[in-house]
């Protein structure tokens, strides 16, 4: 299996060899002589038929193969340190679990529960990283992910949290203005507002309301839930966004639903990680109270 990877103390050489771009200075770090770290090096380059340094002018440089290969091994390295530090720190049980996150999701639904989480497994630190765009769980090193979608991932587990209820909503002063909003065909009086990742919403809530010749795709278009939110509470026009995630506008009429109705799509809010890290302690800990915490909300 470990065939083709050579020995950790190679590459730990290798490494601070062209941090250094000096024999003589890596063998004072690696604490060893300067022959042996270009003995190291000679072995290296033998056992990976590859050139990895070569002299020009008497100065140590690295060959365009050396410089790829030293960006591929200190990510190696740093990654075992972290893996080795984490160990020592939480000596085996628990750890830190990296999650990429929805930003509005983990900052109006996760993060308010994250410290119940807490209580009851202070051994596992959850760090959360906000993440709108694609990720690959090849080439980043994250725990899990809660993505918004469908349940296809090739090579990831997922796990269905919710689904979510679009509702129209928006700042009471906006029903005072002008044409008001008593019927759905009163939105053409109206600005909506768009949010870039559910580009039809509009078009299937206004098919559902029967509204007639409204332009669903007019009106500024917006990155992120917390963005079109704002936007909604500081009166730019009519937003459809998740009910879960603007229960407390609602609850204070900072935000009104003028129209009862609302649309579900099929897609839904899941937990993915890769195949590989199913055996992960600290995941699936996770995983399960996550899971238990998605059936109290549906219930709520």
């Amino acid at each position: 299996m470990y065939r083709y990877v050579p020995s950790l103390t190679a590459l730990r050489t290798f490494e601070s060899s062209a941090r250094h771009m000096s024999f003589t200075k890596a063998a004072e770090e690696l604490n060893v002589t300067q022959s042996a770290v270009s003995r190291q090096i000679r072995q290296l380059e033998d056992e990976l038929g590859i050139r990895l340094f070569e002299r020009v002018r008497q100065r140590l440089v690295l060959t365009e193969a050396g410089a790829s290969y030293v960006e591929e091994v200190r990510s190696g390295l740093n990654h075992l340190k972290a893996a080795t530090l984490n160990l020592l720190a939480y000596q085996g049980v628990g750890g830190e679990l990296l999650l990429a996150c929805l930003p509005t999701f983990g900052s109006r639904w996760l993060i308010p529960r994250l410290g119940r989480f807490t209580s009851q497994h202070p051994e596992i630190n959850v760090n959360l990283i906000t993440r709108i765009e694609a990720f690959n769980f090849d080439s980043e090193n994250i725990d899990a992910a809660i993505h918004f979608g469908d349940a296809n991932w090739p090579g990831a587990i997922t796990d269905k949290l919710m689904g979510e209820e679009m509702i129209p909503v928006c700042n009471p002063t906006l029903m005072e203005r002008g044409q008001g909003l008593h019927t759905p065909n009163d939105l053409r009086h109206h600005t909506l507002l768009q949010l870039r990742s559910r580009p039809y919403a509009w078009q299937e809530w206004l098919k559902g309301a029967d509204a007639q010749d409204i332009n669903p795709a007019a009106g500024p278009k917006f990155e992120q839930f917390h963005m079109i939110i704002n936007a909604a509470l500081s009166g730019l026009g009519i937003a459809l966004l998740p009910a879960f995630l603007i229960r407390e506008e609602l609850s204070k009429g900072l935000l009104i639903q003028p129209f009862e109705h609302s649309i579900r799509g099929k897609n839904a809010y899941y937990l993915v990680y890769p195949e590989k890290k199913r055996g992960l302690p600290r995941l699936q800990t996770f995983r399960r109270w996550l899971l238990r915490e998605a059936s109290k909300h549906q219930s709520e």
